[in-house]
């Protein structure tokens, strides 16, 4: 939640930025190329760091499963029902 709006704000501060460097007196709504190159950048690292989080999760997850099904003493130490 805390790097979602951390996101949102430096994008924000990233816009307001473009448009006070800029030295035309272009539209306010206009978008330079290179802000939304790095709005894509920036979607891509996200969507890869979720990805990759999701994964290890899973895969720890995985692991536990498999260690707790290894027979203990002739039980089975994680019963599926």
């Amino acid at each position: 939640m805390a790097y979602n709006k951390l996101f949102t704000t430096g994008l924000f501060l990233l816009c307001n930025l473009t448009v006070a460097l800029a030295d035309s007196t272009v539209s306010c709504y206009r978008i330079e190329a290179g802000t939304i190159a790095g709005i894509i950048c920036a979607d891509v690292l996200l969507t890869l760091i979720i990805v990759i989080v999701t994964y290890r999760c899973a895969s720890f997850r995985r692991q536990k499963i498999e260690k707790a099904d290894k027979v203990y003493m002739n039980v089975r130490a994680n019963c599926k029902t």
